[in-house]
Formats: C-alpha cells, sequence, structure tokens
C-alpha cells in the first residue's frame, strides 16, 4: 500500500530579476508502507526541499509551482499549519541534521521526550514519565532516569541523536523522515546510530526516508535509492543496484568520489560544479560536466525513464562504460621530500581542568592526551585518527600553541621564535563558516596572513592572494567575494589559501572534509595531496574517514582516549591492525563503505 505519493512536484525560487527559479523540477516518487528510500546528492541539489515538503513544509522565499504532495491520501500542500500539525510528529516525524540545535537548551531531556508524548501520542500524564524512560531505553541511552534528568549541553553527539530519535518516536509514526543522521558523528557512533534505526524499524515496521550525502549511509539504511541533480532525480532504483551499476554518468561520478579501503588511490572529484538556479542550461543540467556529452543532450531535458523493471536514469546515453581517468591514473603516493623532521611531539601530555562551584580542584583534572608521541617529516602526510573524544584536535589545538601543555614538549622544525611557529604551523578549522570572517571580502581575509608576517603593501596583497587562490583553484574574481557568496566546499578552500598564505611548512588539517559533500571531499583531499607533494608541506590531517585517511596520508596514526595506539602506513594498518581499538574502527567503516566500484 502507498503511504507517500509526491506528484510531478515543483518549487521555485525568485532570482533579483523576478524570474521563477526551479529548485525541485517536476520530482515523482512513493513511498509503500514499511518501505525505505534514500534521497542522495551534492548540496543544492534539492533534497532537503524535497524532504521538507513530506511534512507539508515550503522554506521561506521559495513558492509552490505545481505538482502534488499526499500521504495516506491525504494532501500534504495548500493546508493550514492546524490541520498539519495533527501529522507532524505524529504520524509523520522527522529527525533533523543537527539534534544539538533541534532540541531546547534550557529543557531537560526528559521534559522534552515528555512534550512530544503530550502532544503526539494521547497518553495520560500519569502514563507519560514510564513511556519517556522506555524511550530512552528504546534508543540504548544508559541509566535512563539520569539521562531523563540532563540537559542536552552534557551530552555527546551521538546522545543527542538518540534522543532526537527518542523525540520522533514518541508520536508513533508510520513515516520517519532522517535529514542526515550521522552527519558529524564518528565513524563507530554513526555505526551505532545506523544500526539502532535498523533495529527499531524491525521491531516497529514504519516507513523511512533518508536523506544523506553519504552513500554508505544510504546503501545500510535504504531499500530504494533516488539520486537527485539540479533539482530533479536523475536515476532511480533499489539501492545496490544504483550503486553498484549506476547508469547515469552523474552517479557514476558520484559513486566514484567515495574514498574506499579496498583501494589505495585517491578518490576520483568530479570536474566543475553543480549549476546555480540562473544558471541551469535547457538541456541536460548535467551536461556542462558530463565526460559523455553530445549535441543532443543540449536539448530538452532527458525523462526519467525505465531501462529496466524499477531502475529508471534520465540520461540520453545511460552506457555503462563511460570516458575519464581510471584507477591507475591517480597521482602516485606523496613521496617525502626531506628526512627533515618538522614536527617531534615528545611524551606530550595536555589535561583539562573542570570548575567546581568552590573554584578550580585537582580532583577536577582529565588528562585528554598522555605521553604522545610523534614526529612529522617534510613533505608527509599523517593522519590521526580517532572517535570523537579521543584527544585528536586537542593534539592540533597543543601544537598551535592554542593550548597549553602538562607536560613534554613540542619541537616545531627549527622555528626559532614564538611569532616564527605561528607563521610556519597553520591550522584549519573544521568549520570555514566560523573561521572566516563573514563581514570580511576573501581579500581582506588573505590580507591578514599576508600583512602580519610580510609587512606587505595593498598592492603586493592583492597579487599575492590572486595567487595563492590559483593555487587552491580558486580564480582571482573571487576576492572581492564574501564567505556567504561561497559555497561550502570554496570556504574550505580559502581557509587553506589563507593558511598557504604565510608560507608555512606545516598544516594542521582539524576534520576539514567532514561537512563536505563527498565529490568537494574527494577534490580537497587531491588539492591537500597536490600542495604536499608540489611544496614540500607536511601535513597532520585529522580525520574520523579512515578510507580517506588511507587514500590520502603516508602514515596513519591512531588515537584512543589521548594514547597513540599504533602509527603505520595504511596498507599495513588496514590489513592487520595491531589492536582491538583499530580492529574496531576499521569494522565499522567497512561497514558503511560502497565495497565495489561501477565498471568504467
Amino acid at each position: 500500500m502507498t503511504l507517500l505519493t509526491i506528484e510531478k512536484f515543483s518549487v521555485t525560487s525568485n532570482g533579483a530579476d523576478a524570474a521563477a527559479r526551479p529548485v525541485i523540477d517536476r520530482v515523482s516518487l512513493d513511498v509503500a508502507e514499511g518501505e525505505s528510500l534514500g534521497i542522495a546528492g551534492e548540496s543544492g541539489s534539492g533534497k532537503s526541499t524535497l524532504l521538507l515538503a513530506m511534512l507539508g513544509l515550503i522554506k521561506d522565499g521559495l513558492h509552490l509551482a505545481g505538482g502534488a504532495a499526499s500521504f495516506g491520501g491525504v494532501s500534504l500542500l495548500n493546508r493550514r499549519d492546524s490541520e498539519l500539525n495533527v501529522l507532524r510528529g505524529g504520524e509523520v516525524a522527522m529527525v533533523p541534521q543537527n539534534a544539538g540545535t533541534a532540541l531546547t537548551p534550557s529543557m531537560r531531556v526528559g521534559q522534552q521526550i515528555d512534550e512530544a508524548l503530550r502532544l503526539h501520542s494521547g497518553l495520560a500524564a500519569s502514563d507519560r514519565p514510564q513511556r519517556t524512560l522506555d524511550l530512552l531505553r528504546q534508543v540504548r541511552l544508559p541509566d535512563p532516569e539520569a539521562m531523563a534528568r540532563r540537559y542536552p549541553h552534557q551530552l555527546s553527539g551521538g546522545q543527542l541523536q538518540r534522543v532526537a530519535i527518542a523525540v520522533a518516536l514518541a508520536g508513533e509514526p508510520r513515516l520517519l523522515l532522517l535529514d542526515e543522521p550521522t552527519s558529524g558523528l564518528d565513524v563507530t557512533t554513526q555505526q551505532q546510530i545506523i544500526e539502532l534505526i535498523g533495529e527499531i524499524r524491525q521491531q516497529r515496521p514504519m516507513a523511512a526516508v533518508c536523506v544523506s550525502h553519504d552513500l554508505g549511509v544510504l546503501a545500510q539504511l535504504c531499500q530504494k535509492l533516488a539520486v537527485m541533480y539540479a533539482g530533479r532525480i536523475v536515476e532511480y532504483g533499489e539501492t545496490s543496484q544504483v550503486l553498484m551499476a549506476p547508469r547515469h554518468p552523474y552517479v557514476k561520478a558520484l559513486v566514484a568520489s567515495v574514498p574506499s579501503l579496498s583501494s589505495a588511490a585517491l578518490p576520483r572529484p568530479i570536474a566543475g560544479a553543480p549549476p546555480g538556479l540562473s544558471e541551469r542550461p535547457s538541456g541536460c543540467s548535467f551536461l556542462p560536466r558530463c565526460p559523455c556529452a553530445s549535441p543532443t543532450c543540449a536539448g530538452d531535458q532527458p525523462p526519467l525513464e525505465p531501462l529496466e523493471p524499477g531502475h529508471l536514469v534520465a540520461c540520453r546515453h545511460p552506457s555503462e562504460k563511460e570516458r575519464g581517468a581510471d584507477a591507475s591514473d591517480q597521482p602516485d603516493a606523496v613521496p617525502i621530500t626531506s628526512a627533515v623532521p618538522v614536527l617531534q611531539l615528545e611524551d606530550v601530555t595536555v589535561t583539562y581542568r573542570r570548575r567546581r562551584l568552590a573554584g578550580w580542584g585537582a580532583a577536577q583534572e582529565k588528562p585528554a592526551i598522555s605521553g604522545l608521541s610523534l614526529t612529522v617529516m617534510q613533505g608527509e602526510i599523517v593522519a590521526l585518527v580517532g572517535e570523537s573524544g579521543s584527544g585528536k584536535s586537542t593534539v592540533l589545538r597543543a601544537i598551535a600553541g592554542l593550548w597549553p601543555l602538562s607536560g613534554g614538549k613540542i619541537i616545531c622544525g627549527e622555528a626559532a621564535s614564538e611569532r616564527a611557529r605561528r607563521r610556519t604551523v597553520q591550522l584549519i578549522f573544521q568549520n570555514p563558516d566560523s573561521s572566516l570572517n563573514p563581514r570580511h571580502t576573501v581579500e581582506e581575509i588573505m590580507a591578514q596572513p599576508l600583512r602580519l608576517y610580510f609587512d606587505m603593501g595593498r598592492t603586493d596583497i592583492h597579487a599575492a592572494a590572486a595567487s595563492r587562490l590559483a593555487e587552491v583553484g580558486l580564480d582571482p574574481r573571487y576576492l572581492a567575494r564574501y564567505p556567504a557568496q561561497l559555497s561550502g566546499g570554496e570556504r574550505q578552500r580559502v581557509a587553506i589559501a589563507r593558511a598557504l598564505a604565510a608560507q608555512p611548512s606545516l598544516l594542521l588539517c582539524d576534520e576539514v572534509t567532514s561537512a563536505l559533500d563527498v565529490s568537494v571531499q574527494a577534490s580537497i583531499l587531491h588539492l591537500i595531496h597536490d600542495l604536499s607533494r608540489s611544496q614540500g608541506v607536511a601535513v597532520l590531517f585529522v580525520t574520523h574517514n579512515i578510507a580517506a585517511a588511507a587514500a590520502l596520508a603516508q602514515r596513519i596514526a591512531v588515537l584512543h582516549q589521548g594514547k597513540l595506539v599504533e602509527s603505520r602506513a595504511p596498507a599495513e594498518l588496514c590489513a592487520m591492525p595491531r589492536s582491538i581499538y583499530t580492529e574496531e574502527l576499521l569494522r565499522a567503516a567497512r561497514a558503511g563503505s560502497i565495497d565495489r566500484r561501477p565498471p568504467l
């Protein structure tokens, strides 16, 4: 029985010239009772807009341009909120992307679940406290009584996501909407959330729609998969069929951009960028980036048509073969250009202190890093992996001088002063949204290290900034733009260019690809690889993505509870890990991987 139906659904956005720009363009799909559907695609493809439509929501600034959306035969469009609120949170529930911002910070966890039960369950007030505890147990949170009394800021990222799932389950929904449910989580926590969602759906059959840029997550959670590009579905079918034998060139390229533990090569980035709302061609939207394009692709948009039962593709050339580089064309591993160490950590210890009500106390001290020793050579890329809370980011902040040492020492090349160290060691933060000043243009952002370390004038700054942008693949016209005018990948490239402007010998990369689409992630990995090889810059690359680490780095160092577990070449570590902890990380990474590449 069909539960959710989307038919020729279109949403537009009015540009500065008042012309309607298609955000969602005539999308049709349906979800049956108990079925799970994944929606994949790059940022800007329309995934989240389509997901919100399943709640009868249209974002501010967007307009319904046509089509229909219904749940259980009841229309979701052009209805009053009071009518739709009967469904929202009840029969249709949503787990948001960022549970930390979705939960109310001033309310205890138990109160927030109780509120959902009051609104959507019909339980008597006397029965809700026990049901709250039952839901906390169902999402595998320890000590439900204590957990219910906590506030969101007292929970880890994984625990927050479990609470968000518990809130969504309070109304016993028939349809569960998941918006990037594992985004920002480390590999083991991500796998636990995936297993939890699967277990819940087995216990209580419900339909699910999951939006994610992580194809490995969708491969585990969803029976069917729709891949979107520029507001349209370009391929649809059984998840295994779409991922193992994709027929649309975009889907083939998307799968090839995912790092894999089964391949030592860097993943292949997709050339170009998705078109903006005002840049979409009249024919196939993927035309400017497609390696199989022909003159016929510039005509009308190709319809979504079945190639075989259940497998639909919108392409004029749905071929198994395509032109393009294969894995053998990938660059070799970065050579170590010198045996000179640029970073030496010797028995480093970092301690966090937690404030008591009465003040600071030794009993509240907690070691974040314990006796860490590590050396990075010139031109070498070393990946530092581990779960959240293992101390990875703390190590980078200590090296950059942003956190004091409790013991040991850090030697950064031949830096003779603190000023020289600040120049030669550059930290690239995880989120460029918070590290780039939104009120400054890119040129003003780039000018800061050039003025500080080299005392350059305005003319020299402009030329040097343009040169650094060119090194990260950005045109000089970006100098006049503000961060808000850039995509996530472009902002991260600007952050890397700013670091390069100081002419460092060591780059510290703190989860610089974690919030990016897989295609943009692949391009950033290539950029770091090429910069290290061409300029001899050493890189300490912190990530929870072991597959990305294995593809990029010459050595992987595994950190667990602030201690170095092992440090070896990727091939050796992945083939024969020496610690149980490393085995667990690899097991979780393999569970979420796409094991086989599409035939080229």
